[in-house]
């Protein structure tokens, strides 16, 4: 199995940047489908990106444009880039790995359906608070 630790959360203004990483350990992060959600309070947890191939991501309408996911192979690391926060990304962000195959499109934004967690292993979480 993957253990994943989630860092760089913390407290910015309005329009302001963060780049959260996630390390992972006991294995790979190429052997997964990789991604990041979050959730408010009150909220159910929601997916925020998805690097679900080498070659392809995947992002909600309310991310496209400001938030980006990479990652480096080398250093076992997966990264989510966030610009232009609002008060709205306030909410403790988490790092996921799904075993093979990867969905597609908004399929993978899910986290999961029919009682069934779509997603193996999930980090502890990283907290973001946006202030306007």
């Amino acid at each position: 199995q993957v253990q994943l630790v989630e860092s760089g959360g913390g407290s910015v203004q309005a329009g302001g940047s963060l780049r959260l990483s996630c390390a992972a350990s006991g294995d790979t992060v190429t052997t997964y489908c990789m991604g990041w959600f979050r959730q408010a309070p009150g909220k159910e947890r929601e997916g925020v990106a998805v690097f679900d191939s080498d070659a392809h991501t995947t992002y909600p309408d309310s991310a496209k444009g400001r938030f980006t996911i990479s990652k480096d192979n080398a250093k076992n690391i997966l990264y989510l880039q966030m610009n232009n926060l609002k008060p709205d990304d306030s909410a403790i962000y988490y790092c996921a790995a799904r075993v093979s195959p990867c969905f597609s499109g908004s399929w993978a934004l899910r986290r999961g359906g029919d009682g069934m967690d779509y997603w193996d292993y999930w980090g502890k979480g990283t907290l973001v608070t946006i202030s306007a």
